[in-house]
């Protein structure tokens, strides 16, 4: 799980706490993925084709591991979590990996605030 910035969930609705992440996470993992590991705690996970990695620094390598990407996001659903300090979002779109084709993808993001608010 992702956590959004404590500040953002004090002052934001879910919706626009979501839509802040998603724009920065995506720019963040087009310019240089290294810009994403304060968005991972040790207890993250990520899972990807079947592999699980856990804590920021191997999350972070198997992005890494990736290449150059370029996301377009097509679209961004948002919903509570059963657990008051988080969201649930799942996105759609398309990447670009290397300077290939465009294929699609979707993600899915469980952010669980870790600060108050």
């Amino acid at each position: 799980s992702l956590s959004p910035p404590s500040k953002l969930s004090n002052t934001m609705s879910a919706e626009e706490v979501a839509k802040a992440f998603v724009a920065h996470f995506y720019q963040a993992f087009d310019t240089g993925v290294d810009g994403l590991a304060g968005l991972y705690s040790p207890s993250s996970m990520l899972t990807f084709e079947g592999q699980q990695v856990q804590g920021s620094e191997a999350i972070i390598a198997k992005l890494r591991g990736v290449g150059q990407v370029k996301h377009q996001v097509k679209t961004t659903d948002i919903q509570p979590s059963n657990d008051p300090n988080a969201i649930v979002i799942f996105v759609t779109g398309a990447i670009q990996i290397g300077g290939d084709n465009p294929l699609h993808f979707c993600e899915f993001f469980h952010l669980v605030g870790t600060g108050p608010g």
